[in-house]
């Protein structure tokens, strides 16, 4: 038997298939076209992602392998929502995407008005133009004709699971679940609901979002113009709910840390939910039997984003994978930092208009200095966010379990273990977004029994290897650099 797993992320859509080993059979990727509109503003097109999904999906039909396909499962970049014609499902706007900035100003007001002290306690997350909420108050105030047509219930706010689930069913039903709900700030993360005081804040109705399902449940079946076939959708979960759960972090005080576009650090934290200090955000992931549990995450915007910048911009690099080699040919970053603030920061410092800034330039900085810098700034954010996770959770964390397309560099994973003191544990697989995906999805049709009977991936560790004190005079060199930025 095999599963598909659908991972929409912020720059591509993947289509994976899984035997019952959970070993990858075949993949498809397209790259998902990124809209910037003005400074600071990212928007996605809801009929360019939709055309992804199917190149991806027709891709790996061609490879006919698809016979014993018995499950999909779909993960997904969060927070970005679309406005949509409810009975249609036709895009009346660009989505906008996490990344964009624009509501900072309204963010701002909020806090100014007081409104993030109960807006925390109800939702589990600060006030940042990050969150859906603002995104969609923004396109209500800026476009009279769609707030005209929201009034009369023609309209759908949704999240990139519900776009996905329901162009793959065809069937104009919207549904969410909890792991997504959790990121749009309107949804009571304890009570497990739509949060009517949040939905008057921002001017919205419940009728307007999507419905709410468990997250391994019955999403519906794709629709047979896609595979030849009907085929039971039985997981959706946010993406980074989603490689906590194929990291197999199913219990209290196991950790991830995934390397993508931006970095993204979870700490599952059981059933109780923890205290929330220093930025960081609480939210909604699933354990082990499937149900929801809470989680500590943290955030930073820039991760693998900044090796595409040293590309791109700045033309350092021939690729990304070049940065490890390059790196490679000097100790250290001859004290060269960068703080990657191109969007803000994100935790712990929480700032919005935060600008990046590259400091300790000397006339002997050489091209391998700053790709080492650049790679010591993923790893840097890491570590602050590691070290905010273990004095709000009080649990032991021993190890940290990595992902995304970035934790595939030796060098920087072994700069991540040193500067963070922990072991850090990279699978062999390092899609973990789409395998929790997909290891969701076969345990709501019963391929395995419970969560402890599924496969395990070989890891390989890295393990700190400096002096507690290095250790120590690095972290003091990043933190004096980010107080210069802010």
């Amino acid at each position: 038997m095999s599963l598909l797993a659908i991972d929409a992320g912020t720059t591509g859509v993947t289509a994976l298939l899984y035997d019952d080993h959970l070993s990858p059979r075949s993949r498809a990727y397209r790259e998902l076209p990124q809209h910037y509109p003005a400074p600071g503003w990212v928007e996605h097109d809801a009929d360019e992602l939709r055309g992804a999904l199917d190149e991806v999906l027709a891709e790996l039909a061609s490879q006919g392998e698809l016979g014993d396909l018995c499950a999909v499962g779909i993960a997904n970049q969060r927070e970005t929502v679309f406005a949509l014609e409810r009975a249609t499902g036709r895009a009346l706007r660009r989505g906008i995407v996490w990344q964009d900035r624009r509501t900072a100003a309204r963010c701002r007001e909020l806090v100014a008005q007081g409104d993030d002290v109960w807006l925390r306690e109800h939702t589990g997350l600060l006030v940042d133009p990050y969150f859906s909420a603002t995104k969609i108050e923004w396109m209500l105030r800026e476009d009279a004709e769609l707030a005209a047509r929201a009034r009369a219930g023609e309209v759908v706010f949704a999240t990139v699971d519900a776009v996905v689930r329901e162009h793959l069913a065809g069937d104009r039903r919207w549904c969410t679940e909890p792991t997504n709900a959790s990121r749009t700030q309107l949804f009571h993360i304890d009570e497990r609901r739509w949060d009517s005081r949040a939905l008057a804040l921002f001017g919205l109705r419940a009728e307007w979002l999507p419905d709410l399902q468990k997250s391994g449940g019955d999403f519906g079946a794709m629709d047979t113009r896609h595979l030849g076939r009907a085929v039971p959708i039985r997981a959706m979960l946010g993406d980074q709910q989603s490689a906590l759960f194929g990291q197999g972090c199913w219990r209290a005080g196991e950790l991830k840390a995934t390397y993508g576009t931006g970095l993204f650090v979870l700490l599952n934290a059981g059933a109780k939910r923890p205290a929330s200090r220093g930025g960081l955000l609480v939210t909604l992931a699933v354990d082990g039997a499937g149900e929801p549990c809470y989680a500590l995450e943290g955030s930073a915007f820039q991760g693998g984003s900044i090796v595409q910048w040293l590309r791109d911009e700045l033309g350092l690099l021939p690729d990304a994978a070049a940065s490890e080699a390059l790196a490679r040919e000097v100790d250290d970053s001859g004290g060269v930092v960068l703080v990657p603030a191109f969007t803000g920061l994100g935790a712990p410092n929480w700032a919005p208009d935060a600008r990046g800034a590259l400091l300790g330039l000397t006339r002997g900085t050489r091209r391998a200095h700053l790709v080492r810098a650049g790679l010591e700034a993923i790893a840097f954010q890491v570590v602050e966010l590691v070290e905010l996770l273990r004095e709000n959770s009080g649990l032991p964390i021993e190890r940290m379990r990595v992902d995304g397309g970035a934790a595939a560099n030796d060098l920087l994973m072994q700069i991540q273990a040193d500067l963070a003191a922990l072991d850090v544990e990279r699978p062999a697989d390092l899609d973990a977004t789409a395998r929790g995906a997909a290891m969701l999805a076969g345990l709501a049709v019963g391929l395995w029994p419970r969560a402890d009977a599924l496969p395990r991936t070989d890891t390989r560790a890295f393990r700190p290897g400096i002096e507690a004190s290095h250790r120590e005079r690095e972290l003091a060199r990043w933190r004096a650099a980010v107080q210069r930025v802010l």
